[in-house]
């Protein structure tokens, strides 16, 4: 469903045209956020990068939120409800709507916990609204996955492993970006006769010390957070890493 009462802004307006006029298409990737769990100072790192790097597009590469309530992980039982944790991830993606009012959102498995749990027990989807609906970010678009440049973006569910981005070069053909990884953030290249592709693990902007992630406290590698760029039309990726004082 589409919130029809409302009306981009002047400013929203022109970053469209500015988006749709530019001849060099470069890609902000903002890593998981996990919402309402994300890192303090993530946003303006994020931002910062976005201007560094004469950004023209972002793209949300998945697990937007957390739906920690109804997580497959072990829960809080003292942490938030599930209204509270969804009203207080609204709160905290506003600021990112207010800087980013256009861009792309990988659906990402955590994402998508709320719809498995409904299809699992019976519920048709005409009992779901639209990500943005629930949300409160029209100018998103939420799908699977996005190719701009040859290059595929997605969330990454299911891999695993050093070099998960990279082996999944060979089932798209291209390169490719994604996140679900919270402890990788790299670049891998392949270059053969007929062409040269990448596989970048974006790194995330999750608050590692939320009870949301105490699952993952007794990992022998930590969170890195970090946000990458693809620059010049899909043909240079850069990581950038969130300095540790910030």
């Amino acid at each position: 469903m589409t919130n029809k009462q409302y009306r981009l802004s002047p400013e929203e307006y022109s970053i469209i045209q500015k988006h749709r006029e530019s001849t060099t298409r470069n890609i902000l990737v903002i890593g998981d956020l996990h919402a309402p769990f994300i890192k303090k100072g993530y946003l303006e790192h994020c931002k910062e990068v976005y201007s560094k790097y004469n950004c023209n597009q972002v793209i949300f590469i998945g697990d937007l939120i957390d739906n920690h309530y109804s997580s497959y992980h072990e829960t809080d039982p003292d942490g938030f409800s599930a209204g509270e944790e969804l009203d207080r991830a609204i709160s905290h993606l506003q600021p990112w709507y207010q800087a980013f009012p256009v861009a792309d959102v990988c659906i990402g498995n955590h994402d998508a916990i709320v719809c498995r749990k409904a299809l699992s027990s019976g519920i048709s989807n005409k009992w779901i609204r639209d990500y943005d609906e629930v949300l409160g970010t029209p100018g998103w678009t939420f799908d699977d996955h996005f190719i701009y440049d040859n290059v595929y973006y997605n969330h990454g569910t299911g891999s695993s492993g050093l070099k998960a981005a990279y082996n999944r070069m060979g089932n798209w053909g291209m390169s490719v970006v994604q996140g679900h990884l919270h402890t990788e953030s790299s670049i891998m290249w392949k270059v053969d006769r007929d062409r040269r592709c990448f596989a970048v693990q974006t790194g995330v902007g999750v608050d590692d010390k939320s009870y949301a992630m105490a699952y993952a406290k007794n990992f022998t590698k930590k969170y890195i957070i970090s946000c990458a760029v693809i620059l010049d039309n899909g043909e240079i990726p850069v990581v950038l890493p969130q300095h540790l004082g910030k």
